[in-house]
């Protein structure tokens, strides 16, 4: 029997992970995580199927996951599209992220091992050198493998999933964000002091300092909305 929502309509399950419509949601996912499709751009289920191998019914299914999760837009006699999302929305979106992210860290400050402690430094000091060469694609990429590594120690499945479905739909302000003069220098230190925070095993200094570190970020995207 098909699942119903609160309005007692039928809908489908999302796919399961493994199966053939999952295994083309999330490499669909990644794509557009990685910016191979950009906001608003149109997603063709014929040219999808050419390219995930997979049939347009498992890509219908596919793009109507992604529609769930705030990836895609499906619009009746338009097909699909990379959702575009709006400065005030990434903002709204970020102000969620700062809850839930300050959440994990404290989870983290209470469960990190010495040996995720130990790994937790050493990108902290990649993170500085990379900042000072100058390798700022560099910095981004540790930056996500940072709060990766946080939300795996805090192992709270429930707050990963959710902050992983909402970064997915900020990503083209991400990288507006890794484009501003000076912000690698600016959310390095915060960086550094959610780590030492973890380190600690202090858990309350570990969430006021990842809510301080997305706090600038919200202020760096109103910065950009106050020069658009």
């Amino acid at each position: 029997m098909p699942a119903q929502d609160d309005g007692g309509t039928a809908r489908r399950a999302p796919a399961k992970a493994g199966s053939a419509a999952g295994d083309a949601r999330d490499a669909l996912r990644e794509a557009i995580l990685a910016g191979e499709y950009l906001p608003g751009e149109r997603l063709v289920e014929a040219q999808l199927s050419e390219r995930f191998e997979a049939s347009r019914f498992n890509v219908r299914i596919a793009l109507q996951d992604l529609a769930g999760e705030g990836l895609v837009e499906i619009q009746r006699n338009r097909g699909a599209q990379v959702r575009k999302v709006s400065l005030d929305e990434a903002i709204e979106i970020t102000e969620v992220r700062m809850v839930l992210e300050g959440l994990v860290a404290a989870r983290a400050a209470e469960r990190a091992t010495a040996e995720q402690a130990t790994e937790l430094d050493e990108i902290g000091l990649l993170m500085r050198r990379a900042v000072t060469a100058g390798e700022y694609r560099r910095y981004s990429d540790l930056n996500h493998r940072l709060h990766a590594l946080i939300r795996s120690i805090a192992g709270h499945r429930t707050a990963d999933g959710i902050i992983e479905t909402l970064r997915g739909q900020l990503v083209r302000h991400q990288f507006m964000l890794s484009l501003l003069p000076g912000r690698p220098q600016v959310s390095l230190p915060q960086h550094e002091a959610v780590i030492a925070a973890i380190r600690a095993r202090d858990p309350k200094a570990a969430e006021d300092a990842m809510r301080e570190h997305i706090a600038s970020v919200i202020e760096a995207l109103r910065s950009i909305e106050a020069l658009g």
